[in-house]
């Protein structure tokens, strides 16, 4: 059993009355972090355990709570400290959920369809929709049974005795090579490889965006790192893990709307940002065809609430409305920087990458206008999960 909890970067494991925090160092008694479990039930162990995810205005204060499940009785959690009232009835919190549960996870709006929690019991799941507190039950016989369910940097993970099997949060569907040793990857045990020290991606950035949803994205070689979920740590995924259709490096990433934009060699891709991205029907074009110039490109970045493109080609920054028909070049705009690797805009400017460093302006047009580079700084291994 494990969950994410309010402390930034831990994880608690779980099993019989004992705790650890984090991937590595000894156990604890559950009861010393977590003392009412004892006062109230005995506590031989916990049947399931999730973090709450509801940023929904009128059950906000259940944000980040931590709900406990033994037996019959649900306990709630905010900084280690009892929520009064707690433990209650799993009817009076949960109508609808199960006694004797064996995981629970939490499942955002975006993820799910709605903020929602999947109550595992056997081979039977049940979606609880927080907001209208409504339960569908469906019968997943494909996967183990789980005995804990975590989500981790929008991956969804069913551990069953020391191995685990990734699936989709909506359909049950486990796509890829499983089960899987969580010794070689969630914890740090000795004779054990990849959680112990994975190869990480030297620090050089292919590209960085920010979708219509806030998730923030580098990619370094084959790999993509979410940059906004800093709570929950961060580790290098394949790019096929999320864009099946891409094979290998990409050179520019943007997003417009709730589309993110792929650009790859002449290639342009062009994804739907949903819960999960899917490829638009017709996608690849040639880079051509869609905004008008050629590749291969270094970068691509749009500012916030803009539908102007700036790609950066060489040593020109080349400016394309994307409102217009046909796209075509506005404007071309020499820059100082030669050999960029990748560029954002967000509310604090322009980030231009070149190697392991950056270079930051105000804004695209005082990127243009400079003549001299600002001072260099250099990207965060810790940030980018890369090698300095």
């Amino acid at each position: 059993m494990k969950i994410p909890t309010t402390t930034p970067r831990q994880m608690f494991f779980f099993k019989g009355d004992h705790l650890w925090k984090g991937f590595a160092g000894p156990s604890e008694h559950a009861n010393g972090t977590f003392q009412e479990l004892d006062e109230y039930h005995h506590l031989g162990h916990v049947d399931a355990a999730f973090r709450m995810h509801n940023k929904e205005e009128e059950a906000q204060k259940d944000h980040d709570h931590i709900f406990f499940f033994l037996d019959d009785k649900v306990f709630s959690y905010y900084n280690h400290i009892l929520e009064k009232g707690f433990p209650l009835e799993i009817q009076q919190v949960f109508p609808g959920v199960p006694s004797h549960l064996d995981a629970a996870v939490e499942c955002p709006k975006g993820e799910c369809i709605t903020d929602s929690v999947l109550f595992f019991k056997g081979h039977e799941v049940y979606n609880f929709d927080i907001k209208t507190k409504t339960v569908k039950k469906k019968v997943w016989d494909h996967l183990p049974n789980c005995t804990s369910a975590v989500r981790w940097l929008e991956h969804y993970y069913c551990f069953h005795s020391h191995n685990f099997t990734r699936f989709h949060p909506v359909s049950g569907e486990v796509v890829g090579d499983y089960p899987k040793d969580a010794r070689r990857y969630f914890m740090r045990c000795a004779d054990f490889g990849h959680g112990a020290g994975h190869k990480k991606p030297p620090c050089k950035l292919d590209a960085i965006s920010t979708d219509d949803k806030g998730r923030t994205y580098a990619f370094m070689e084959n790999v993509y790192i979410r940059l906004d979920s800093h709570r929950d740590g961060s580790h290098p995924f394949p790019i096929t893990r999320s864009w099946k259709e891409i094979s290998g490096r990409v050179d520019a990433v943007f997003a417009y709307g709730d589309k993110l934009y792929i650009i790859q060699g002449n290639q342009i891709y062009i994804y739907k940002s949903a819960a999960h991205y899917t490829l638009i029907e017709g996608y690849p074009k040639p880079l051509k065809e869609e905004l008008g110039i050629e590749g291969p490109v270094n970068a691509a970045f749009l500012c916030p609430n803009q539908h102007v493109v700036h790609v950066i080609k060489g040593q020109k920054m080349l400016e394309i409305d994307l409102t217009a028909t046909p796209r075509t070049v506005k404007k071309e705009l020499p820059i100082t920087i030669a050999q960029v690797d990748a560029a954002m805009c967000d509310t604090d400017g322009v980030k231009v990458y070149v190697g392991p460093v950056y270079y930051k302006y105000q804004s695209p047009t005082i990127m243009a206008v400079a003549k001299i580079s600002p001072a260099p700084q250099k990207i965060s291994p810790e940030k980018f999960s890369c090698e300095a």
